[in-house]
C-alpha cells in the first residue's frame, strides 16, 4: 500500500468499531468518515441518503465512472469481546465487518489522492442502512446521487471461514434474494373453557409452520434452492382463562432468483388466504427487508480476477452463491457490477456472532484490489 499509513487506518477502523450505530442512525459515523476524508484525502464529499456519504474523485477528463461501495451500519448485538476497542454502546456492535469495509474505502481514498486518476471518475459510496435493506434504495433515490453517470459498480464482503486475504469470486448469483413476510391472523377471543365460542388462530399458525418446513428446499447447488424460515411467532396473551384471538408468524424467504421468489411469495400469500378462509380468520400479510439477489456481470468479475492477480492475492471460485442477503443487489440490478468476497480467516468467528471482530490484516488487501479495479476500469 504505497503512500498509505496502515497504522492510521487500523486506528480509524478500531474507532469505528468502538462507536457503532444502527441502520439509519449513522450520523456520528458519517461525521467521522467526512473528517478523515477532509484531513487525509482530496475527495469532494457529498451527503447522500441522510446518513451516507459519497466521496468523489474526478480527474476532470472524460472517461469511465466506477462506483465502489462500502457499508457503514452496525447490528443490534451485544459484544462479548473485552479488547480495548470493544463497543462503547450496550446492545450495538459491528458484527458484520462494516467498520472494516468502511476503512478499506478510506484507504482507497488515500491512494486515489496520492495517485490521481488520469481520466474518468471514481465514486466511493459510504452507504448507510445495509442491514435492514433500506440503504441502497435510499441512495439511488437521492437527487444528489449521480445515478446516470455510472458505468460499473463493485463491493466486497469479508468472509469468515476462508483463508485470510483470499479473493472469492463467482459469475451470476453471488448472494440470495431475501425478503421477510409478516403474517397477522385475527380471530376472536373466548373463555379458555369454551374455545368453541371464539376463533383461535392456533391451528392456522400450526399449518403455516408445517407449510414452511414442507416447502423448503435447502439445496444451494440447485437452481430452485428455496428457504422458508420461521423467525418469530406469537399467539394470544399470558392469560390462562382466555382462548387466543390473535397471532403472528414472521417468515424469511430466500432464493437465487427474483423470478422464483415471486412464484414462492405468491404461493405463500395464496396459502395464507386459503387458511384464513378455512378457519374464519381475518389476515394481513406484509413484506419487509427486501434484499435483491446480487447478480455479478461476467465482465465485472473478470476485472476483479485481474485486480486480485495484479495485487498478488489468492483467487477462489465459489461453487454456489451465499445464502445471506445484501442490498448491493439493487446496484447490480441497475449497473454492470460485481460483489466479491475477501477471506477473513478460517478460525475467525462467523458473521453476526457476538465475538466477531474484523481482521485488520484484510485492510491492505481490500484497498489493493479496489485500487486495481478502479485503475483498470478508467484506464491506468
Amino acid at each position: 500500500m504505497n503512500s498509505i499509513d496502515t497504522t492510521k487506518l487500523i486506528r480509524m477502523r478500531r474507532m469505528l468499531h468502538a462507536h457503532p450505530e444502527l441502520s439509519g442512525h449513522e450520523r456520528e459515523t458519517q461525521g467521522r468518515i467526512k473528517q478523515f476524508l477532509n484531513t487525509e484525502t482530496h475527495a469532494q464529499c457529498i451527503d447522500v441518503a441522510g446518513t451516507g456519504l459519497l466521496a468523489v474523485f474526478d480527474s476532470g477528463k472524460e472517461g469511465p465512472v466506477v462506483l465502489i461501495r462500502g457499508d457503514i451500519d452496525a447490528l443490534p448485538i451485544e459484544e462479548i469481546n473485552d479488547f480495548e476497542h470493544r463497543s462503547v454502546y450496550e446492545g450495538v456492535s459491528h458484527k458484520c465487518g462494516h467498520d472494516g469495509h468502511t476503512t478499506i474505502l478510506l484507504g482507497l481514498a488515500m491512494q486515489l489522492s496520492a495517485r490521481p486518476l488520469p481520466k474518468g471518475k471514481a465514486l466511493l459510496l459510504f452507504q448507510p442502512a445495509e442491514e435492514n435493506g433500506m440503504g441502497a434504495e435510499a441512495v439511488l433515490r437521492d437527487p444528489a446521487f449521480p445515478a446516470g453517470e455510472i458505468d460499473y459498480v463493485f463491493a466486497l464482503h469479508n468472509l469468515p471461514g476462508f483463508e485470510k486475504q483470499m479473493v472469492v469470486v463467482k459469475e451470476g448469483a453471488f448472494t440470495a434474494h431475501v425478503q421477510s413476510a409478516i403474517i397477522c391472523l385475527k380471530g376472536k377471543t373466548s373463555h379458555a373453557a369454551e374455545p368453541e365460542h371464539g376463533i383461535n388462530p392456533a391451528p392456522a399458525i400450526a399449518a403455516l409452520l408445517q407449510y414452511a418446513q414442507q416447502h423448503t428446499h435447502n439445496e444451494p447447488a440447485a437452481d430452485d434452492f428455496f428457504l422458508l424460515t420461521p423467525v418469530y411467532a406469537t399467539l394470544g396473551e399470558k392469560a390462562y382463562g382466555i382462548s387466543a384471538g390473535y397471532g403472528e408468524v414472521h417468515l424469511t424467504l430466500r432464493s437465487w432468483s427474483s423470478e422464483l421468489m415471486k412464484e414462492k411469495s405468491d404461493a405463500l400469500h395464496a396459502f395464507v388466504k386459503q387458511l384464513a378462509a378455512a378457519y374464519g380468520l381475518k389476515y394481513e400479510l406484509s413484506w419487509t427487508q427486501v434484499f435483491h439477489a446480487n447478480h455479478n456481470h461476467p465482465g465485472a468479475v473478470a476485472k476483479v480476477r485481474q485486480a486480485a492477480q495484479t495485487a498478488g492475492l489468492q483467487l477462489m471460485q465459489a461453487a454456489v452463491p451465499f445464502k445471506w442477503g445484501e442490498d448491493f443487489g439493487l446496484f447490480t440490478r441497475c449497473y454492470k457490477g460485481a460483489m466479491f468476497g475477501l477471506g477473513a480467516g478460517k478460525e475467525t468467528p462467523a458473521l453476526h456472532n457476538p465475538d466477531y471482530d474484523f481482521p485488520d490484516e484484510l485492510i491492505p488487501a481490500g484497498v489493493a484490489v479496489f485500487e486495481q479495479i478502479v485503475r483498470q476500469t478508467v484506464g491506468l
